[in-house]
């Protein structure tokens, strides 16, 4: 960073003020495009001499690839080009109103101004500024008319993600922390690391005005494909050698330990983690941008718009095939404008930095516009095939029998997938649902239009697919259903209670042979290791319902849990005659409870004490107890503090204390471990007076 001359005086607080930038904690100027900014520096001679400033950026400056300007004085400012205005002058100083256009590439700028007198012409040097999106501004690309909206997905550094299951949503607060530290060179460095900018740098530089640009190449670099990205995905179940993708509880420790690493990949993320750093980088380049959690998430890994699940005969869930259904995925949306495919298509754009599938021969993915997926145009840039299966695809559950290598259709469904669509509210910790953004209707004849509509662009209503099950086998009525009902609570340490419920849908008895696992799973409901098997034979009474209760003691599963803490049981049932048919649940157990009360009023630079309390609510000692604690304006990085062994039923307490640095409210962030349970998270609002 070139260092500003001591006799620039760049207006520091009243430009931040101005330009929404005041929570950046930095020495530099930070302004955002189109809006003019303020900077007075020492004029030797009387300043109606011929000034002409002089703006540049990226490796190689020219005014082909806007990437560098000259100006002079002139009487109004333009959010056309670059431009300055003299706003006052003395013996000694020259004051200076520069604004930038609004379509200006963002990043950080040289600004030199050269001075022409008796024939003889000097250039100064007066410092570097970084230039940053501006969406409080109409002209900009990612204008967001709501100020509340603006102050919620660029100001705002708490977020909420939502996890668990269609059945059970969960949360857990994230700190993106975009105004943190060192955040917004980290951001910057990112840009200059991607595939695109070593391939072409000054071209890359030249794109760095356009969103989509960039969103689409950040998604690429925050996940490490490819390029040495920011974050390493690991899906496997096992962390070593690095942090279980649980355990973050914000971006800057993320983004910090890629940094001092000499920008080696972070071990290790999942599809939220992805999402938050990804949240992380945009806001802090300004723009608008949210996560969105989508439950029964379709991996459609062949561009089929159809998951196939396979099963065998004991009812295992086999990994066969790329597709996959999560039980929950987490993006981002962005808000910008797509002058590429026309006004329709503006507003929210779905970027996804999980690495799932190769786009353009890299994994990136985006922007597809929100718009696009709800009207089936799955032709449009960029991704949108892959979107729309996300939350559309149907789904299709086989029997596999590994020995003759047949597959049977057990049963096929359109209504599974993207459900719950969900986000943070604006000014609140509410859960906001926006499937309807993404899709007509579930069942409804506009959804299944649009699903055809899709089919067709894409060419698969056209070619045989040998595949894919036949309308006979589509067709085909079972003569029991079945269902598994939750009796008791989810939880962690507890007993978990199930009831398999099957009713026999025929006039007359039928004979039911049910073969039942439980596994514990991933998130992306990869089985990870067997819980529990059970079979039972059954006769169902004509048109009776009969219900079998099913118990997996703590004891049995807690060996076998993963950290997603999710456990998938399933139930293949042979009636005899008749087609099988495949009972399954998901279930997501929640953790036990932590407390966090903060002791006292939380004023600006005095300490606060704050207590966290836990109580272990199993029968055995709980080992390897450590607390970990973060949250924006409350404490600078993250608090780590260990906690002895407790005892069964034991109550732990532990206190620790803030120096809050900002008035309002604030979040604390609370992660508690042990060797029973990983990653107990909550938050406390704090209200810095």
């Amino acid at each position: 960073v070139a260092a500003t001359q001591p006799s620039t005086d760049w207006h520091l607080k009243e430009n931040a003020r101005e330009h929404h930038t005041s929570k950046f904690s930095s020495d530099e100027l930070i302004v955002r495009r189109g809006q003019a900014f303020t900077v007075s520096f020492k004029g030797r001679e009387q300043p109606e001499k011929d000034f002409t400033f002089l703006v540049e950026t990226g490796p190689k400056p020219s005014k082909a690839t806007k990437t560098l300007a000259t100006f002079g004085l002139s009487s109004s400012v333009s959010s056309e080009s670059w431009s300055a205005v003299l706003q006052s002058s003395s013996s000694n100083s020259v004051s200076i109103s520069i604004s930038s256009p609004h379509n200006a590439v963002i990043g950080r700028y040289k600004l030199s101004v050269q001075s022409t007198s008796g024939g003889s012409s000097s250039t100064t040097s007066l410092g570097t500024f970084v230039l940053l999106f501006n969406p409080w501004s109409s002209g900009d690309s990612v204008f967001m008319p709501s100020t509340a909206e603006c102050e919620e997905y660029v100001l705002e550094e708490f977020g909420i993600i939502y996890a668990g299951n269609k059945n059970h949503i969960s949360s857990f607060g994230w700190n993106f922390g975009q105004f943190q530290g060192d955040s917004l060179n980290i951001c910057l460095s990112i840009m200059d690391r991607s595939l695109y900018y070593r391939q072409d740098p000054v071209t890359d530089v030249s794109h760095r005005n356009d969103p989509k640009y960039l969103g689409r190449v950040l998604s690429a670099m925050v996940n490490a494909n490819d390029d040495q990205g920011v974050v390493l995905g690991n899906w496997s179940g096992n962390y070593e050698g690095g942090k279980n993708p649980t355990s973050w509880t914000g971006s800057g420790e993320i983004l910090q330990n890629w940094k001092k690493s000499g920008f080696k990949p972070v071990r290790y993320g999942q599809c939220w983690v992805f999402a938050a750093v990804l949240t992380t980088v945009l806001r802090c380049l300004g723009i608008p941008t949210r996560t969105i959690t989508n439950f029964s998430s379709a991996h459609d890994a062949d561009g089929n718009l159809r998951v196939d699940e396979f099963y065998d005969a004991s009812g295992n869930h086999l990994e066969r095939g790329a597709d996959s259904v999560w039980n929950f995925h987490v993006w981002n949306e962005s808000w910008f404008t797509r002058s590429d495919l026309g006004p329709s298509y503006s507003g929210w754009q779905i970027l996804d930095a999980t690495p799932q599938e190769q786009s353009g021969g890299i994994y990136q993915c985006g922007p597809a516009p929100r718009n696009a997926i709800k009207e089936g145009e799955v032709d449009l840039e960029y991704d949108c095939p892959f979107v729309f299966a996300e939350v559309n695809a149907d789904c299709m559950y086989w029997n596999y029998d590994a020995a003759t290598g047949k597959k049977t259709l057990i049963f096929s469904k359109s209504t599974e997938i993207g459900e719950s669509i969900s986000t943070k509210a604006v000014g609140s910790d509410d859960r906001v649902d926006v499937t309807k953004d993404y899709k007509y209707e579930e069942g409804s004849a506009k959804e299944r239009d649009i699903f055809k509509k899709a089919r067709k662009k894409l060419g698969l209503e056209d070619k045989f697919d040998p595949t894919a099950p036949t309308p006979k086998e589509i067709e085909q009525k079972p003569d029991i259903s079945g269902k598994f009902k939750v009796a008791g609570s989810l939880e962690v340490g507890k007993d978990l209670s199930l009831v398999l419920v099957l009713e026999n849908l025929q006039s007359d008895a039928k004979t039911v042979h049910v073969n039942m696992t439980a596994w514990s799973t991933l998130y992306t409901r990869k089985p990870v290791r067997e819980i529990w098997k059970d079979s039972i034979s059954v006769t169902l009474p004509p048109k009776e319902e009969k219900r079998f209760p099913i118990k997996i003691q703590y004891n049995e599963y807690q060996q076998q849990l993963t950290t997603d803490k999710t456990i998938q049981v399933t139930a293949i049932c042979h009636v005899e005659g008749g087609l099988q048919v495949l009972v399954q649940r998901n279930v997501a157990l929640d953790n036990p409870a932590i407390d966090v009360q903060v002791l006292g009023e939380a004023k600006v630079n005095e300490e606060v004490d704050v207590e966290v309390a836990f109580t272990n609510p199993i029968d055995t000692e709980v080992t390897d107890c450590v607390l970990q604690v973060e949250g924006s304006d409350l404490l600078t990085g993250i608090l780590e503090l260990r906690i002895p062994p407790l005892k069964a039923n034991e109550k732990s307490s532990t206190k620790f204390k803030l120096i809050p640095s900002e008035t309002g409210p604030k979040h604390l962030l609370v992660n508690f471990s042990c060797d029973k349970f990983a990653d107990i998270k909550t938050f406390k609002v704090v209200n810095v007076i």
